[in-house]
């Protein structure tokens, strides 16, 4: 097959997109990489800045940090208990009955068919016992 003319065109202008933009491609690869053309006057500076920024902290700091959050994660409102305990998550239903807020209509469609389908089952279906 013969080569279109669009995709000739395409192809000479994506070369000249690769032209254009390679220059600064190349220069935020290097960027990214730590990699400096400029004198090393600027890595100082860096490091200057970098000391100003960073804190640096002891294990015991950490340590003690983690024993103040803790009470925080035991304590809750009681509030959030009772919602936690109230919630079924095999029927996806709360103590009152009602579906959450974040349960698609579809999904509670589907629950409702499948429930009537095991109740239609288990009424109507008759056993060896009762045959007797």
């Amino acid at each position: 097959m013969a080569k279109s003319l669009r995709s000739k065109w395409r192809r000479k202008m994506r070369a000249v997109k690769r032209e254009r933009y390679g220059k600064k491609e190349l220069d935020r690869l290097k960027k990214t990489l730590g990699i400096d053309d400029a004198p090393a006057t600027s890595d100082i500076n860096v490091e200057a800045e970098m000391s100003e920024v960073i804190n640096f902290t002891t294990v015991e700091e950490i340590k003690k940090k983690r024993k103040e959050k803790q009470p925080d994660k035991d304590i809750m409102d009681q509030d959030t208990i009772d919602d936690i305990q109230k919630f079924n998550a095999k029927t996806l239903r709360n103590e009152n009955g009602a579906y959450p807020v974040w349960v698609h209509p579809r999904k509670i469609r589907k629950c409702k068919k499948s429930k009537d389908k095991r109740k239609k089952k288990s009424n109507g279906k008759i056993t060896k016992k009762s045959a007797k």
